[in-house]
């Protein structure tokens, strides 16, 4: 396979995880805002943040209210994170590698991309918003699951799914560290909404179902931790993104890199005190993963798209 094709490929898998990623947090963030009461809820600003667009929001936006944010986070073309950015981005990956996947895999995309276009043009309404975000998310979960079938499980498929196990992770500590921020702050009068607000980041992560059924019906800080950086078996966890990364790595060719940055963070993950974090420390125990998780990306990168002989 040519070394573009690869990168094509492993984008695609990265550019949709982080479309459906998106839209989970803005619906679980707008529920969130009717839970909370006015005076302690963060508002919509968090999720700025999340994504790591401040400065452009900053330069784009005057006020960081629901309609400006939703619309950044969404629909500006401007913003190359946004929703529609994402799946158009996706939708040209995956145009230049349309030969490695199942014809109606790249006719799903492009019209994914299509009414998405069609959808966040104009105003957007609550009601409308939310249907539209549930409807992507529904069309990306059948996009994966028709690869899944129909795709031979090949180096062309493992490369999306390094893209998306890698994109999940890195979005996972991000929710994680802004999140929290809000929850850490030691202020009395946010401990009583602590539970709420903790179980709002299992929800961002649509991890709440599955920490009842392993961990217990009470939501508190440090088993959220444990749960969403090192639950072996949760398929949003960090641990199990890095399970998921090392497995399709030990496929590949020149892997030891990788593998070996895969290694590094886990043990991060292993020798964590949830306890402790939770605290205090927790913001830059997240920075250091987040800094493994770039370095990671540069080794795939560096590895396997920037062969001299054009082939991976």
């Amino acid at each position: 396979m040519l070394s573009r094709v690869a990168e094509n490929l492993y984008w695609y898998g990265r550019y949709m995880e982080r479309a459906e990623d998106l839209g989970r947090m803005v619906n679980v963030n707008a529920h969130l805002m009717l839970d909370l009461p006015r005076r302690l809820a963060a508002g919509w600003a968090p999720l700025v943040r999340i994504t790591g667009s401040q400065a452009l929001f900053d330069e784009l936006y005057e006020e960081a209210d629901e309609r400006q944010v939703v619309r950044f986070l969404l629909a500006d073309p401007r913003h190359p994170g946004s929703v529609l950015s994402c799946l158009a981005s996706a939708r040209e990956n995956l145009l230049a590698a349309r030969d490695m996947v199942p014809r109606e895999v790249w006719e799903q995309t492009n019209d994914l991309y299509l009414l998405a276009r069609e959808q966040l043009s104009g105003h957007l309404a609550k009601r409308r918003r939310h249907d539209f975000i549930d409807d992507m998310i529904r069309r990306c979960q059948q996009l994966i699951g028709m690869l899944s079938d129909s795709m031979s499980h090949d180096h062309a498929w493992d490369f999306i799914l390094l893209g998306r196990y890698h994109e999940r992770a890195d979005m996972t500590t991000r929710i994680l560290d802004v999140r929290s921020a809000h929850l850490l702050r030691g202020v009395d009068e946010i401990q009583p909404f602590d539970q709420l607000q903790w179980m709002s980041v299992l929800k961002s992560l649509t991890g709440y179902q599955m920490y009842r059924r392993h961990v217990r019906l009470r939501v508190n800080g440090a088993d959220v931790l444990r749960f969403l950086l090192g639950h072996p078996l949760f398929p949003r966890s960090v641990c199990f993104c890095l399970a998921a990364l090392g497995e399709r790595l030990q496929t590949l060719p020149r892997h030891q890199a990788a593998l070996d940055a895969v290694g590094r963070i886990q043990q991060r993950i292993d020798r964590m005190d949830a306890e402790a974090l939770v605290r205090g420390g927790l913001s830059r125990f997240v920075d250091e993963l987040q800094v493994e998780l770039i370095g990671l990306g540069e080794t795939i990168t560096q590895t396997w798209f920037q062969a001299e002989s054009g082939n991976y």
